[in-house]
């Protein structure tokens, strides 16, 4: 009699603490797709640009934005846009690597952070004109 209850009291710790490390991954693999989503916009909004200057200013605000969220704090962010091939027909590249801390994900406080990086190419398209 009460083995029953007193295996619920022993099990529950353990089933809370399972739950937290699920919401703690979901929360990661959350981050992992919003640096995809970024560097993904910023190449594209890169490769709507005129010239190369440009390309790059509108790719690092695009990346800003698209991270700019109350519950993703990228500390440090870095963008790296590469113009280099920026020709009709070429593409533009862009690298979005975002440290993130695991202390915020949940309740466990995990120690310690994980960088995630992304890079996206969109092509320029071959019959539009390149600014000077």
């Amino acid at each position: 009699r009460g083995s029953a209850a007193a295996e619920l009291v022993l099990i529950t710790p353990l089933l809370m603490l399972l739950l937290l490390l699920i919401v703690a991954a979901g929360r990661l693999v959350d981050a992992r797709l919003q640096v995809d989503s970024a560097a993904m916009q910023a190449a594209r909004a890169a490769s709507l640009a005129r010239d190369p200057a440009t390309a790059a200013a509108d790719a690092t605000a695009t990346a800003q934005a698209a991270l700019a969220s109350e519950h993703l704090t990228c500390s440090p962010l870095a963008i790296s846009p590469d113009t280099a091939d920026f020709t009709p027909g070429g593409q533009v590249s862009v690298e979005v690597s975002c440290t993130v801390s695991l202390s915020g994900l949940s309740l466990l406080h995990l120690p310690g952070a994980e960088t995630l990086t992304s890079q996206f190419t969109s092509p320029i398209d071959s019959w539009r004109g390149v600014g000077p």
